[in-house]
């Protein structure tokens, strides 16, 4: 497969029937011109929508009827004429025309769900375990025969517990049940492997090196299995569709450990998907696609395409500006290794439990952005001693075979972080690993305080606790926190105040211990984290991170808790870059967060953890679409480069030519 483009359009193009006139305004040129404005250099271009329509005559499904013309053909002469990219796009999941025609084959939830067609403004999903396969499968090898694109597109590509008829009639004749959730969601992915076979096995027989992407909307955690049935990945992520602005670099800190390309797929709109009309400020569109390629990945923005098939040049105007910075940074990101230092253990993962909003994986992800530590996400198949530190989540217990690899890791002098229920053992509350201290159950008041032993912000007092807590007693680790209890917990029979019981004053035992190796946090603090974001929940986590770590950090930086920092390796260059970048976000609306004014920051300081001396090192940013250095003083020592970056206006490059 051939390496993917930086600079990719997710052209979307679902149009009902009842459209007037589809594509009468297509030109090849303004097409071209459009791409060219917007220094596009991949387009994703339709086959089939979520309507179910195909937009070129086809006798594997039925063009659209209002359609004169074979639109897809033309858009893929138009990008082979300029050199552009184009994998075809094909509804998966939705097809709402079958859906209508065939609502038996409709997935089903529970037993006797049927289709709404009265009262439903929105598609319906179809069961692959259907001969709406069949259908489907004939659709792509049309695509792939008339056509030969670089590659397919799915789009609604995930397993479903789907309870049809023939679900039930399959899972009886495996010898599961289906009535069992577990049986239901195993026969699930059954069908998904099957569906995802037949498509690698259509598209590879006519294009061996085509790309193949399975959409759903989130790259789920330790399912590898699924991840492999891709060529690559792309990361679905709207900061301003629900996704918001701290899902991508969570995604993207788990997709860099599986050795797969990926896009950041953003998009055009102050929304999200099918808002025509709607446009992010420019500054919104830089700072995405800025922050995508210093995550590791390459780009992708969404769009959607008139039914007239003319390309708003508004449109590509707005990515242009985007995209133009893209295309002078690629040097600075082509075949770059980027460098973590922490490994959190999705909880996702770990408790096979699909939630793109994981709050203990939200939490730690969100405490290690705004603590400038450099992370990746992983899973059980991730190599432990890549990392100085580990980070276990509040959910994580340990089977014997995590022990083993936990106290091998500890034995070769690699650094542990648990809370709440994370080190416990799976079939009881006894820490599987050395942590400090005993485990004597879960604390019964909810919420509940903290002390902290160390300085925090507003002093040594009780901080609440609003998740479920442990009770410890320490052996061997220091105390950095004390629990301290309420005087009750609050019900209908006796309650204090608006809101909870206040602390009990002298009603305390340990919170938080440390070892040389090991800290241990009593409480769910990532789920408190990603749920209410208290600071105290942060500066608890972060004073034990920096008791594990001291000093042996890759980089520290002095941005702001809004400011992200990648530290990277281009061996080829010979050379490490720390990307810095910082832009101001906004509730606007209906809770949908915006980045409108660039904020310059002034005075940033940064110290880079390197192998040698750096003969040169400089500040790389763009200007009006051109790369602009600018040589930095610095000092060397103990292998650590401290630099005086000084200003930083959106996304700064620090280079350490070595």
């Amino acid at each position: 497969m051939k390496p993917l483009r930086y600079r990719e359009v997710h052209l979307d193009f679902h149009t009902s029937e009842a459209v007037p006139s589809v594509g009468d305004k297509f030109d090849k040129a303004q097409f071209q011109a459009a791409l060219k404005a917007g220094h596009v250099d991949s387009i994703t271009v339709f086959s089939k929508c979520h309507h179910g329509w195909a937009y070129h005559p086809s006798t594997a499904n039925e063009m659209h009827p209002k359609l004169k013309f074979d639109l897809l053909g033309a858009q893929l002469e138009a990008c082979r004429e300029i050199g552009v990219n184009a994998p075809v796009y094909l509804s998966a999941g939705h097809d709402e025309k079958y859906a209508r025609r065939h609502p038996e084959d409709i997935v089903k939830w529970h037993p006797g769900d049927g289709a709404d067609f009265l009262n439903a403004a929105y598609y319906h999903l179809i069961c692959y375990n259907t001969p709406y396969l069949d259908y489907l499968m004939a659709q792509v090898e049309e695509v792939m025969q008339k056509y030969n694109p670089s590659g397919i597109f799915l789009d609604i590509s995930a397993p479903r517990a789907c309870v049809c008829n023939r679900c039930i009639e399959s899972m009886r004749k495996l010898g599961l049940d289906p009535r069992n959730p577990e049986d239901v969601k195993k026969h699930g992915d059954m069908v998904y492997a099957e569906y995802c076979r037949r498509t690698e096995e259509v598209v590879h027989k006519y294009n061996p090196e085509a790309t193949i992407f399975h959409n759903a909307g989130n790259i789920t955690r330790g399912r590898r299995d699924h991840a492999h049935f891709d060529t690559h990945l792309e990361l679905e992520s709207l900061p301003t569709g629900g996704w918001g602005y701290d899902h991508f670099p969570m995604s993207a800190a788990y997709c860099r450990t599986l050795g797969m390309e990926f896009l950041g797929m953003t998009g055009k709109f102050h929304t999200t998907w099918g808002e025509f009309g709607g446009f992010k400020h420019p500054n919104a569109l830089r700072y995405e696609a800025a922050l995508s390629i210093a995550e590791g990945a390459k780009c992708s923005i969404g769009d959607q395409l008139h039914p007239t098939g003319e390309m708003n040049m508004s449109t590509y105007n707005l990515i242009g500006k985007a995209y133009a910075e893209v295309e002078a940074k690629e040097p600075y990101v082509r075949g770059a290794e980027h460098i973590a230092d922490i490994a959190i253990l999705s909880a996702e993962a770990f408790s096979n439990s699909p939630d793109r909003n994981c709050p203990y994986d939200v939490g730690a992800s969100r405490i290690l952005l705004e603590g400038k530590h450099l992370f990746n996400l992983v899973d059980r198949e991730e190599d432990f001693s890549k990392y100085k530190l580990l980070i276990l989540p509040d959910i994580i217990r340990v089977d014997d075979e995590l022990k083993s690899r936990l106290e091998r890791y500890l034995e070769d002098g690699g650094k542990i972080l648990c809370s709440g229920e994370s080190g416990l053992k799976t079939a009881s509350d006894e820490f599987a690993l050395d942590l400090g201290a005993v485990c004597e159950g879960k604390n019964e008041f909810m919420p509940n305080y903290m002390i902290p032993e160390y300085e925090a912000v507003n002093g040594r007092t009780a901080y609440v606790m609003y998740k479920q807590a442990m009770n410890i007693k320490p052996t061997t680790g220091s105390v950095e926190a004390t629990l301290e209890s309420t005087y009750f917990n609050r019900t209908p029979d006796h309650f204090c105040s608006h809101q909870h019981t206040p602390n009990n004053p002298g009603a305390d035992r340990a919170g938080a211990v440390l070892t040389k190796n090991t800290g241990y946090i009593a409480w769910n603090v990532f789920h408190d984290y990603a749920d209410k974001g208290s600071y105290h929940l942060k500066e608890l986590v972060l004073h034990m991170i920096d008791n594990l770590l001291g000093d042996d950090r890759s980089v520290k930086v002095n941005l702001p808790d809004r400011g992200i920092v990648t530290f990277t390796k281009q061996e080829d260059e010979s050379r490490y870059i720390a990307h810095l970048l910082f832009a101001h976000t906004s509730k606007r609306g209906a809770n949908i967060e915006v980045i409108e004014d660039i904020i310059p920051l002034c005075e940033i300081k940064l110290d880079a953890r390197l192998p040698k001396a750096p003969k040169r090192v400089y500040k790389a940013e763009c200007e009006d679409g051109k790369i602009v250095t600018t040589d930095l003083d610095y000092k060397f020592e103990n292998g650590v480069a401290s630099v005086d970056v000084g200003k930083v206006t959106m996304h700064a490059m620090v280079v350490f030519d070595i």
